[in-house]
């Protein structure tokens, strides 16, 4: 029985360990994993990337060490074709395909970053989704610090003014450690005063982090504001032209620089199926079979999955994920065994967002948590959920060495060192001077 996973996120990942653990050992049984990179990156943890806090190595795990028994194949895959049992991927240097058959197939393959067609987003925002995202947007912080504090730069607004849009999660975690990274590092350039910088959110909601409670969104709020960051609410995004972002009340932010984390949409992938669908994800059962294609699973952002206790669907999240994949794998077994199969039910346990400067906002069980309590709980509870022992070491430490020593400013740039290519000079010619 050949099982084909598509997507290692946190959805696709742990169906795939799950599996290992079950059936690894049945040579009867063939796992496949597929997934573009070679690592899975724990995404929680990205911002703090951007920002200097964590080493870029610390928050990803090689699939080849998560995964002894499974097969893992890296590529992209191009079309899916449900009714003759196979996918087609695409690797290597010249991006040539594959064809992989299957006898079950799991749908992990997340979302994507949604522009909603704005004006100059695809042509100039940086975006926050994966690690190059992340070290792309360092980079350029580093390298507008770097401009900015130049003798020869006369106009130095636009350079050092960021603003980022969406106030969920993402927004706000990654707004606030952008403060904390430019504001730490001026010690280090002579030229740029703190009044100089302007860091701004624009959120189109009337308060920051819906997800959750109204208070917390206040409470994020007021601190971000205390820390002379920008906060503009019901207020969205109409343009940007490289150098200014026009916003939908009039106002005109000259800046370099936007951050987009506004929106999200299921993997364009997906079209291509032909199932019933919920805005773009698969609708499933609440075995997470996609509904009238038995021996296909569907999980994680890619799948909407009915939520019979509180009506609607069940929000893309990591810990939902993680639940999700056990399920799925739990019933390809019953399936393979002709055992009884499990319904996926599951309540959020909390949330939680980091704000920088060892402050937080949570709510865990329906208690509310702020501060330094909030954060210590984010870094402990996120440190908990790290795939492998050393890279959870890795990540400790690197927090340790943060509260002792600034932040790093050292960009990482693609370029080749200076090469020469002269005549071999022979030492034994007379002519050689002396």
């Amino acid at each position: 029985m050949r099982i084909l996973i598509l997507g290692g996120g946190f959805a696709g990942l742990t169906v795939a360990m799950e599996l290992e653990r079950r059936l690894g050992r049945d040579p009867s049984v063939e796992i496949t994993l597929v997934n573009r990179e070679n690592f899975f990156l724990f995404t929680p943890m990205l911002h703090e990337v951007a920002a200097s806090d964590l080493d870029l190595t610390t928050i990803v795990n090689p699939v080849r060490k998560l995964l002894r028994r499974v097969q893992f194949f890296a590529g992209e895959v191009d079309r899916i074709d449900l009714e003759q049992g196979n996918v087609r991927v695409a690797h290597g240097f010249d991006h040539h395909p594959h064809t992989l058959d299957f006898d079950f197939l799991v749908l992990g393959l997340g979302s994507v970053t949604n522009l909603y067609g704005i004006p100059g987003l695809q042509e100039h925002a940086l975006t926050m989704k994966s690690l190059s995202d992340a070290m792309r947007l360092r980079n350029h912080l580093i390298a507008h610090l770097e401009e900015a504090d130049s003798e020869c730069c006369k106009v130095k607004g636009p350079l050092v003014t960021f603003v980022v849009a969406g106030g969920g999660f993402a927004g706000v975690e990654t707004v606030a450690a952008i403060n904390d990274f430019v504001r730490s590092a001026l010690r280090s350039y002579p030229n740029l005063t703190e009044d100089m910088l302007r860091v701004a959110l624009v959120h189109s909601g009337p308060v920051i982090l819906p997800e959750l409670k109204a208070q917390l969104g206040a409470y994020a709020e007021r601190k971000l504001r205390r820390r002379k960051l920008e906060i503009r609410l019901n207020t969205k995004v109409e343009s940007f032209s490289g150098t200014i972002v026009q916003l939908s009340d009039g106002t005109e932010i000259h800046t370099n620089t936007l951050v987009w984390t506004a929106g999200a949409f299921p993997n364009p992938l997906l079209e291509s199926i032909p199932c019933e669908k919920e805005r773009g994800r698969l609708l499933v059962t609440e075995f997470l079979e996609v509904q009238g294609r038995p021996g296909i699973w569907a999980l994680g952002d890619c799948a909407a999955i009915p939520d019979r206790r509180k009506g609607g669907f069940h929000p893309p999240t990591a810990q939902h994920a993680l639940r999700e994949a056990k399920v799925v794998a739990h019933n390809i077994v019953a399936s393979l065994r002709a055992k009884k199969t499990k319904r996926f039910a599951f309540s959020t346990i909390g949330q939680l967002a980091a704000i920088g400067r060892r402050t937080g906002v949570a709510n865990i069980w329906g208690i509310n948590f702020s501060g330094f309590v909030a954060w210590w709980l984010w870094r402990t509870i996120y440190l908990s959920k790290l795939p492998r022992f050393e890279k959870k070491l890795r990540v400790a430490f690197d927090w340790t060495l943060d509260l002792i020593f600034s932040k790093d400013l050292v960009q990482f740039l693609d370029i080749k060192a200076p090469m020469i290519s002269r005549p071999e000079v022979d030492s034994s010619s007379p002519n050689l001077p002396l």
